[in-house]
């Protein structure tokens, strides 16, 4: 059975849909969203509302109050394709505090040329914030896209220290 739950953050609601200590959705529009975007076989599955999600919701929470290093204790999943999960993969990788481009984020997951493709696959990423897609940003420098709105990637960059 799957467990959701809502979290206050000072961006907006954050949705949390997840398997036991897996998270398997996370963003801030809906638990509709979530689930219209997750695997057939999750999406289909039981799920019961709680006010917080062992481990999962600690962890958010403990983020939030500063302990930037938490997002990375939370086990997550989320379908896609090869190429997607090596995007995925990079962007957990990418140090609180740091933002990396979409170019070195495709040449980090083993496809220089797929520039377009590592943006395709933030832009996807269903597992929001905590697969730190607002971490990436134009080759530039500019802050490029977010789903949720810049508002809020900018507040995640402040909130970890990219951007004073």
């Amino acid at each position: 059975m799957l467990q959701r739950a809502l979290f206050k953050t000072p961006v907006g609601a954050l949705y949390l849909i997840s398997d036991e200590h897996v998270l398997l959705g996370a963003g801030f529009t809906s638990y509709e969203d979530l689930l219209s975007r997750m695997d057939v076989e999750d999406s289909s599955r039981k799920i019961t509302t709680v006010k917080s999600i062992p481990i999962i919701s600690d962890l958010v929470s403990d983020y939030f109050e500063g302990d930037l290093a938490a997002f990375g204790g939370i086990q997550v999943r989320q379908p896609g394709a090869d190429f997607s999960q090596a995007v995925w993969k990079v962007m957990r990788k990418i140090p609180v505090g740091k933002t990396m481009s979409y170019a070195e984020i495709a040449k980090r997951a083993g496809s220089p040329d797929a520039v377009r493709a590592a943006g395709s696959a933030c832009a996807r990423n269903l597992i929001a914030p905590i697969v730190p897609c607002h971490r990436v940003v134009k080759s530039g420098g500019a802050l490029g896209n977010y789903a949720y709105g810049l508002d809020a990637k900018e507040w995640f960059l402040r909130h970890e220290g990219a951007l004073k």
